[in-house]
């Protein structure tokens, strides 16, 4: 399935060069914010209160957020679970746990009398330095199983490339919450997992494709091999990334408080994934020298199919 088809392949390696520097710089900036102004943990990392209140029918999550926020709690998670609406509240200075549920309370019970609190608990620091600690090993076993599979699958220059291209990815989504001071939750964390596995797929589709075109194209130079593979899947993915896209953007802005910086965090990733799949790890791969004889052992001729041609890139490809 494809909208068009582009019949003239685009030079994008010409231009690595340009857009490799444009990454770097991106990097850069989002390192400096990252260490600069840090980021804005939520309340799973940084410890606090935790409350569950229970209305007698479904909670205006929206009035709850209103409340809380005139007691002076900013950006303060608010859950609907039917009747149930569980608060999450960052440590107030001068203030403890049963303190800051009671004030919360009086706040509710002011405009619902019916209003019952079902449980309060503290969040430690701990716990914070725990998920913490867990996120950055998963965030690590997710770097290492992709760096595996695209070894075995490619050549190791790929998952070199993959990898160091969705790092790329990851670092500027941070950078972005870290300049913005956007809150970092749990559910921030998934999103950034989430791209890290929707880049390598994208990362997957372009590099077949490239081990595709060295069987087909025996006079064909890396650079232009990588041209044809990038060009002839473009169609694809405007389809499968506009397709993720709108159901992202519907959760951006239908979804609430509650999904608003997962759904964030997965538009900045997609884009960026786009990029850094196509014009990143292609020319990382390109730079660290991948030739046809690294994905094609044995060296043996080019793959005919109907309609290919040595000297016509285009010619027969399949979107």
């Amino acid at each position: 399935m494809e909208f068009f088809r582009i019949h003239k392949t685009i030079p994008f390696m010409r231009h690595a060069v340009v857009l490799n520097i444009v990454s770097v710089v991106t990097f850069a900036l989002a390192v400096f914010f990252l260490f600069h102004r840090g980021l804005h943990l939520s309340v799973e990392f940084t410890g606090g209160t935790v409350m569950e209140v229970a209305y007698k029918q479904s909670a205006d999550v929206g009035k709850v957020r209103e409340v809380v926020a005139k007691l002076g709690y900013q950006e303060v998670q608010v859950q609907s679970f039917g009747t149930a609406v569980q608060i999450r509240l960052p440590v107030a200075k001068g203030m403890t746990s049963t303190q800051q549920s009671d004030q919360v309370m009086g706040a509710l019970k002011a405009i619902e009398p019916t209003v019952e609190l079902r449980s309060n608990e503290f969040v430690g620091p701990q716990v914070g330095d725990e998920l913490t600690s867990n996120g950055l090993k998963a965030l690590g076993m997710v770097v290492v199983g992709i760096m595996i599979y695209l070894a075995f699958r490619f050549e190791w220059k790929f998952a070199l490339a993959t990898v160091l291209a969705n790092l790329h990815d990851v670092v500027i989504i941070l950078g972005f919450f870290a300049f913005f001071q956007w809150e970092f939750s749990l559910a921030v964390l998934a999103a950034v997992l989430a791209v890290l596995g929707y880049s390598v797929n994208e990362s997957v589709v372009i590099f077949d494709r490239v081990r595709e075109n060295f069987r087909r194209y025996r006079k064909m130079t890396t650079a232009e091999v990588i041209d044809s593979a990038i060009t002839s899947t473009i169609s694809r993915t405007i389809i499968t990334h506009g397709s993720t896209q709108l159901v992202v953007l519907s959760m951006f802005f239908f979804g609430g408080p509650t999904l608003h910086y997962f759904a964030l965090a997965l538009t900045i990733g997609i884009c960026f994934g786009i990029y850094s799949s196509c014009f990143v790890a292609a020319a990382i791969a390109m730079w660290l020298g991948v030739k046809r004889e690294d994905l094609i052992k044995g060296g043996g001729p080019p793959t005919k199919r109907e309609g290919d041609t040595e000297d016509d890139p285009n010619a027969g490809a399949v979107v």
